[in-house]
């Protein structure tokens, strides 16, 4: 029914086992192979949403069918944050503890099938989404440390049915599935039935519609990385570990063009809005030259400053206050939120502290007197984002040095300023 030849190679294999048909049969599939080729470990990830009473004794049946195939079960519970869309909500908690899970290299099977392709499809339609919603559900994805594979997605509902009655697979039935208060409920057994019953091929011809459309969004996405090529030049301050894009080299595109590079670029940091909220990238791209304007969407948001844009998240949406004595300064200075600092200096300091700006901050530079740091961190392009952050080195009342700036020192002081590693990288 399915070729597992491409993933051979992996450490380990995960199912992700809710006890339900498709994973019952996808497990039964997994373990068979298993038993007669080589192939990696196996293993099942059941996850506990704990959204229903039933639910409390699908963790026995799991664990009894993967004790009768001799696979090892983790159960995860999870906590499911109550929101707009209670199945994105537990979506999110589920794929949050897959992403934990996984280890280098793993893999992590999923259930998915081709009517599940086609009821997405239809219900992204009528929710209005662009072509990245619409696409079909890739059959390999990257997943945390690991990848995501849905080796199902060729077969119908229909064939997991007639396979799991053939080889007496027992299943649990979920009592949510019939309730059609929840979209997909809703179309599956509402809408699904009659489409088919006027077109028997709906589910089939949805599905390959859905693979046209992953197939326009290939080429989107290749256009993306060509637009997004130039605007990723000139990229100051690599030591901060943060990416931006240069907004002169984006606004020579069309309209189109920048949401589809803009698109192609967050979709790798945050989950996307929708087509209602697409007035925040005009709102940015359109302020006037000396704003500090501000796009918030769901993981983080996106700033302009210095001409280009720049995507914010975890530790960068809060600010550090306070200030530190560093009575040691032979060592690293851990900053609160901050990363850390180290200093090189010729000889010992005593009296040290590390605070932030409050305004007004004044620097000795060698050759030039005493000069305004804000008129210095001008000069130096940094983002005004990143200026609150910036640990500076006091002696007393005295400004020594600004972090990773070595032109704004004294004599041969330098701070080293470590980024928090949450602060950096992407989603």
């Amino acid at each position: 029914m399915i070729n597992l030849t491409p993933w051979l190679q992996a450490p380990t294999w995960y199912i992700a086992f809710s006890g339900g048909l498709d994973s019952t049969v996808l497990l039964h599939l997994l373990a068979t192979h298993a038993r007669y080729h080589a192939s990696p470990p196996l293993r099942a990830i059941h996850i506990h949403h704990g959204l229903q009473a039933a639910a409390d004794a699908w963790p026995a049946h799991c664990q009894a069918i993967c004790d009768n195939f001799g696979i090892e079960l983790q159960v995860i519970h999870v906590q499911v944050t109550p929101g707009a869309s209670l199945e994105q909500a537990a979506r999110n908690a589920r794929y949050a503890a897959f992403e934990q899970a996984l280890g280098p290299g793993d893999m992590l099977f999923t259930g998915q099938h081709r009517d599940d392709q086609a009821e997405t499809l239809l219900f992204r339609l009528l929710r209005g989404a662009g072509l990245r919603g619409l696409a079909a559900m890739p059959a390999q994805r990257a997943l945390g440390q690991g990848s995501l594979i849905r080796p199902l997605l060729g077969c119908s509902r229909q064939q997991l049915h007639d396979y799991a009655r053939v080889n007496g697979l027992a299943w649990i039935e979920d009592p949510s599935n019939s309730d059609t208060q929840f979209a997909r409920n809703y179309l599956r057994g509402e809408v699904f039935p009659h489409l088919q019953q006027r077109w028997p091929q709906a589910g089939q011809n949805f599905a390959r519609a859905a693979e046209h459309l992953g197939e326009a969004l290939g080429l989107l996405d290749e256009l993306a990385q060509s637009d997004l090529a130039a605007a990723q030049e000139g990229a100051p301050l690599a030591w901060s570990g943060l990416e931006s894009l240069d907004l002169a080299a984006l606004v020579t595109l069309s309209p189109a063009r920048q949401r589809n590079a803009v698109q192609y670029w967050l979709s790798r940091r945050t989950r996307l809005p929708d087509a209602r909220h697409w007035a925040g990238w005009g709102d940015l791209r359109d302020a006037a030259a000396d704003a500090q304007p501000v796009w918030r969407l769901a993981d983080g948001e996106l700033v302009r400053s210095q001409g280009r844009i720049w995507w914010l998240s975890g530790d960068w949406l809060q600010q550090p206050v306070g200030e530190l004595a560093w009575l040691n300064s032979a060592a690293a200075l851990v900053l609160p939120g901050n990363g850390r600092v180290r200093l090189d200096v010729a000889g010992p300091l005593a009296g040290l502290r590390i605070a932030y700006r409050q305004g007004g901050e004044r620097l000795e530079v060698p050759g030039r007197g005493q000069r305004d740091l804000k008129r210095l961190l001008n000069e130096q392009q940094v983002p005004h984002f990143l200026r609150p952050r910036l640990p500076l080195l006091y002696q007393g009342g005295r400004l020594l040095a600004v972090a990773n700036l070595p032109g704004l020192v004294q004599a041969d002081c330098q701070l080293h300023w470590q980024l928090p590693t949450s602060a950096q990288g992407l989603r």
